[in-house]
């Protein structure tokens, strides 16, 4: 048996981030993953996913110029040509970490997969390891839901869909989480047939319902939303598959067809894989391991973030989190992970961002006033032409502490930065909108968006 300092079960870049840290203090480390190194993020998920999305909103925009009297003729897409380029992406990336992982002294990666046969002790590749300090970064994998003819079906996922060749004619996504609807965006934007389907009446219904509206609203002028449906049954015949669901409101059925499906159902934590239960560690019911808000496990000396821990699930949360733990290992002072303010983005056209409490959420617990303003409130919002989109704000009232951030529209993943670092240091209204904002940048629909507080 090898013992460790610090051994690291996931290759991602939350269990990169903490093996770095730790080489960096002069450990010795263990890296185990049966993958490629990078995880979800480098090989199926924002890295290619986000490739692909620039050609759509290229796609789109080229298509809307027309309103600003620009004319161009017939658009050509190479198809294979955008899936390979997004390929030699995921490899340069993948290569370079995996240079990186070469090139540490103190390092041993073990590609292999790992379980645990008690509470500090794991076997991967027929060896057993041991470890002072377990920093659990499994991560997830797409979630198969029990339908009927789902496992007869060749299904795509985010992870199988990289390795199209040729375009479909149409698809059908099972889902209406955010990998559905970026990769509805795609799919229609170059050309494909696109019928979505989700359970929920509403996309995106976590969020402002203002901007779920307006999300189907722009959404079905290019793909076809079948909502509040369960899915029945997926049959197999002619020149592909027609899926069978029943509507939720009327309990009439209908028969959707395409070529291709790809299921986008939620997540799955890895957890399962690692034999957990030998090492007495607590999962919850989904199977996603169980932390306190210091990401630590139920077993001293054990921490678990990322994916794996199933709680906000994006890169730059696992980041924050491998971050944490790492300081929480080390210090006897510990940091908790605040996942409320935590920001997201998705990727359609239009573009959505947000932070913090929704409207509905901050009136359970605070007084609150709320503030809108369109992009056509602003110059640059005119001189685009940007009719529909807009941006919200929730504060509290009194303190004027900003509570929440939400945006529809061009760039809304950057604008909604600066909000989003208020949010994380408790600061009010006054701390962004005492700040100069060149005129006319795009920018200027922030404290818009605050001046009209009502």
């Amino acid at each position: 048996m090898k013992a460790y300092d610090v051994i690291v079960v996931g290759a991602g870049d939350v269990g990169l981030g903490v093996a770095f840290k730790a080489l960096s203090g002069g450990l010795n480390v263990a890296l185990v993953d049966k993958g490629h190194p990078g995880g979800t993020c480098v090989n199926s998920g924002c890295v290619p996913s986000k490739t692909l999305i620039y050609t759509a909103d290229r796609m789109i925009e080229t298509r809307e110029n027309t309103k600003f009297g620009i004319r161009s003729g017939r658009i050509d897409v190479d198809f294979s040509a955008v899936m390979e380029r997004t390929r030699r992406v995921v490899a340069r990336g993948r290569n370079s970490i995996k240079k990186a992982i070469k090139g540490s002294g103190n390092l041993e990666f073990i590609n292999k997969e790992a379980r645990f046969i008690d509470e500090h002790t794991l076997e991967a590749g027929g060896h057993k390891i041991r470890g002072k300090q377990i920093f659990l970064a499994t991560g997830a994998r797409p979630l198969a839901p029990p339908i009927k003819g789902l496992d007869k079906t060749p299904f795509l996922t985010n992870e199988s869909v990289l390795g199209l060749a040729s375009r479909p004619d149409n698809i059908v996504l099972i889902g209406g989480g955010f990998i559905s609807l970026e990769y509805a965006h795609f799919f229609s934007a170059l050309g494909v047939k696109v019928k979505l389907i989700d359970r929920n009446p509403a996309l995106l219904p976590f969020g402002e319902p203002e901007i779920s509206r307006l999300l189907k609203q722009e959404l079905e002028k290019r793909i076809e939303l079948h909502m509040g449906v369960e899915i029945m049954e997926i049959q197999q015949g002619g020149n592909g598959y027609t899926v069978v669901v029943k509507d939720a409101g009327t309990g009439r059925s209908k028969r959707i067809s395409a070529s291709h499906v790809m299921v986008n159902a939620g997540r799955k934590s890895n957890a399962d894989l690692l034999k957990t239960e030998n090492a007495g560690i607590e999962t919850d019911k989904a199977g996603f391991i169980k932390v306190d808000k210091y990401l630590r496990t139920n077993k001293k000396l054990i921490w678990a973030l990322g994916d794996a821990i199933g709680r906000k699930m994006f890169t730059h949360a696992g980041d924050k989190e491998a971050e944490l733990a790492w300081h929480n290992a080390r210090h006897k002072e510990q940091i908790s992970m605040d996942f409320d303010s935590v920001p997201y983005a998705v990727y359609t056209h239009p573009q959505i961002a947000s932070v913090g409490l929704t409207e509905r959420q901050a009136r359970h617990d605070h007084k609150i006033l709320v503030g809108r303003a369109l992009y056509s409130d602003t110059v640059m919002g005119e001189a685009m032409m940007e009719r529909t989109g807009f941006a919200k704000a929730v504060v509290e009232k009194g303190t004027r502490r900003i509570l929440g951030f939400h945006i529809i529209g061009p760039h809304a993943a950057t604008l909604i930065q600066e909000v989003a670092n208020a949010i994380i240091h408790k600061a009010d209204v006054e701390s962004v909108t005492g700040c100069m904002h060149i005129f006319p940048a795009l920018s200027n629909i922030i404290p818009a968006t605050f001046d009209n507080l009502g």
